[in-house]
């Protein structure tokens, strides 16, 4: 059977496959909506205010084909990424700059917040991690980057070192919350949300936006205070706590769940994005 790309020993299967992580997401979410090139090409794109959730849902389908999928399911995903990719480009209204969305640097700032967020999530929710299985991890990235054509030598050689190009670009004058930024921290703080996870969205919302540097949450208006990162630190404790106890079909995601199947030799087809 096609492990894929990746396959059940490696760290990005042991990370991607927790649902806590997926919270990342939505931290990661918010961190490239405030670059204001990542946000022109989701601002070019007609689907991102018509019908938002659909467009992440099915970005978000796409991406889980990469480390769960066989190799022709990842591949395959990776060419639908990269096709969407070659159409959305043009000259940014809000800083007058030239975007495109198979910009390296562009593409670098999406993987690597969407890898630390991930690191961040797994940690907060499931346990700590040594410093060689980060960089276990970040290395099997590696991979992933290529696949949605990210050159390996425009991404730091070390997970250490990924942190560190995160923060300069936030210490930088890079960042800039634009209507689209705006859009996105209105839907993630109290938007439409899909009824599957509308019970559990109000405290996703909340973690991640805990868990922004707090330069980022600045930038956006986000209130915090210290009581409430006593609140979001005792819940993720919890979280923690009740984890293990959770049946798989609550702590694991399905395409990962599927993918196991399919290595055991059961007939199962990954969900479609």
């Amino acid at each position: 059977m096609d492990p894929g790309f990746f396959g059940p020993a490696s760290m990005t299967w042991r990370l991607n496959q927790e649902m806590t992580v997926l919270f990342g997401g939505v931290r990661a979410l918010l961190l490239h909506a405030a670059h204001p090139l990542v946000a022109a090409g989701a601002r070019q794109t007609a689907t991102y205010r018509r019908d938002p959730w659909a467009r992440l849902l099915r970005t978000l389908s796409l991406q889980l084909l990469l480390p769960f999928g066989t190799r022709d399911e990842a591949q395959h995903a990776a060419d639908r990424i990269n096709r969407l990719h070659t159409v959305i480009n043009g000259i940014d209204e809000i800083t007058g700059e030239r975007y495109d969305a198979l910009d390296p640097e562009l593409l670098l700032w999406v993987h690597a917040c969407l890898e630390q967020s991930t690191v961040i999530f797994y940690e907060l929710t499931v346990g700590p991690l040594t410093a060689a299985e980060k960089q276990q991890f970040h290395e099997e990235n590696l991979t992933a980057a290529e696949l949605i054509l990210l050159p390996r030598d425009r991404v730091p050689s070390t997970y250490e070192g990924l942190v560190g190009y995160i923060d300069g670009v936030i210490a930088s004058d890079r960042l800039l919350v634009t209507d689209v930024a705006r859009e996105v921290a209105d839907l993630i703080r109290g938007g439409p949300v899909p009824f599957h996870i509308k019970p559990i969205w109000k405290f996703i919302s909340f973690a991640a936006i805990g868990t922004l540097p707090d330069a980022v949450r600045r930038r956006y208006g986000f209130r915090w205070s210290p009581r409430r990162d006593r609140w979001l630190a005792a819940n993720l404790r919890f979280l923690t706590w009740l984890r293990p106890h959770l049946p798989t079909r609550f702590r694991l995601i399905l395409p990962a769940r599927v993918a196991r199947k399919r290595l055991a030799g059961e007939t199962v087809d990954m969900p479609k994005p």
